[in-house]
């Protein structure tokens, strides 16, 4: 008896050393996310649900200075790629592709939304909704120190075990919701580099 109650004893200790709060999970993710080499680059997709339009997703790929977007807008297909100078956009309706030059000043959507991985507890109270056995699903509100206005409310994270890598994240601002998935953090040269062969046939429109 004395061996059994010995061995429940070691194995709940076992469980309560493993087990982790949202707080450290978060943590953990983040030391993961500054060992991520931007030249290494990541790859997302990103659903913008808006009221009366329905959902519009679009796929990015980014290393570097490098960029290749996806998307269906209204119909129309576009792939868009960027290399810090110039401007390529695929239109497959019209079977053009337009190159101009990019304009610099404009901040890229899809970089400026994966910072909303960096540091989810500062502002944010946060708190495990649900787990498992691969991955933890974060829920964080946004508590009365966050002043932030442009700052979403709720969002909602959800964390792989085995790598302690973003798998999604959720967030509703105003009338907006973002999701980000299939996150995947490495891309090759080939998936952010315009190549015109790929295209032949396609009319081009230079207006650089």
């Amino acid at each position: 008896m004395k061996r059994i109650l010995a061995l429940l004893t070691a194995c709940v200790l076992a469980v309560a050393a493993y087990a982790q709060t949202a707080e450290e999970i978060i943590a953990k993710m983040d030391a993961v996310m500054e060992q991520v080499d931007e030249a290494n680059g990541f790859r997302m997709t990103m659903d913008l649900k808006i009221p009366l339009l329905g959902t519009m997703s679009t796929n990015a790929w980014s290393r570097g200075d490098k960029m290749r977007l996806e998307a269906k807008m209204m119909g129309k297909q576009l792939i868009t790629w960027q290399d810090g100078e110039t401007e390529w956009t695929y239109d497959a309706e019209e079977n053009t592709i337009t190159i101009e030059n990019q304009d610099k000043t404009k901040k890229s959507e899809e970089k400026e939304n994966m910072k909303m991985f960096e540091s989810a507890t500062e502002g944010y109270d946060v708190s495990i909704a649900k787990e498992n056995a691969d991955s933890w699903t974060i829920k964080c509100r946004k508590n009365r120190s966050n002043t932030n206005k442009d700052d979403p409310k709720n969002m909602e994270i959800v964390v792989a075990k085995e790598t302690f890598y973003p798998m999604s994240l959720s967030a509703k601002a105003e009338m907006v919701t973002v999701t980000m998935r299939n996150l995947q953090f490495s891309v090759s040269e080939k998936d952010v580099t315009f190549n015109k062969a790929d295209y032949p046939g396609a009319t081009i429109i230079d207006k650089r």
